[in-house]
């Protein structure tokens, strides 16, 4: 499997807003990761009026750094991250520390193994996880569940940070949600055409909102109505 990782191009895109305190530390950590592979590592700054900027100038030898002058939202920053992708296959990863980049390997087993385009790691599989708030993790399981319901899918966690797929996949679809309802289009559309999503289970360090958690109450529901969006009229 390692041979057949080295031989293809693999691209990391992070979608960043406000994460000064953790910048560093991830990026670092993606680098370790993936220091023997063919890769390219996109980060996109959106927006950020704190020192996150400043701290990925710092990288700019070991990145490809796209600096949006105001805050558009997740989904458009990973629109604008995956115009520039290259690599055969993708990596969705987040500019904080709650994903480990120790799990690359395993959710990218599968897609090596041509055994699905698309994986997911899913936080809900890995009974070790502590959530910082059980109305989180519920009402994210619920989402999940409203989905599976319209979409006859047995998934776990639609809005997983860690979303790995073969470019391909991405070929006649168009994704326009701008802020995390991209999670729901972006699940939606692969499913309408009609790839398998393998799901792996992967450990998640969960941090609050005094920590930086950016997600809110409206967040979901602009994901309930993104999935009936998705499910009815594209």
């Amino acid at each position: 499997m390692k041979n057949n990782l080295y031989n293809k191009k693999i691209s990391v895109v992070i979608p960043v807003y406000n994460e000064e305190k953790t910048i560093e530390e991830i990026l670092k950590k993606v680098l370790e990761e993936t220091k023997n592979w063919q890769k390219e590592i996109t980060v996109v700054n959106d927006g950020s009026d704190d020192r996150t900027l400043e701290k990925l100038k710092e990288f700019s030898n070991q990145i490809v750094l796209i600096n949006l002058p105001k805050n558009q939202g997740k989904g458009f920053a990973l629109r604008e991250g995956l115009k520039k992708a290259s690599g055969e296959i993708i990596i969705i990863q987040d500019g904080d520390l709650e994903y480990s980049p120790k799990d690359y390997q395993k959710l990218l087993t599968p897609i090596l193994e041509d055994k699905t385009k698309v994986v997911y790691g899913s936080r809900n599989l890995n009974p070790e996880n502590k959530p910082f708030s059980r109305i989180y993790l519920y009402g994210g399981k619920l989402i999940t569940s409203f989905f599976n319901l319209l979409f006859k899918t047995n998934l776990t966690d639609i809005n997983t940070g860690y979303k790995f797929f073969k470019k391909e996949v991405l070929n006649g679809i168009s994704l326009r949600e701008d802020g995390f309802s991209f999670c729901e289009e972006f699940t939606a559309k692969v499913v309408k055409k009609g790839f398998s999503i393998l799901e792996v289970p992967i450990s998640y360090k969960s941090r609050s909102f005094k920590e930086g958690k950016k997600i809110r109450l409206l967040d979901g529901l602009k994901a309930v109505f993104a999935i009936l969006k998705y499910y009815f009229f594209e």
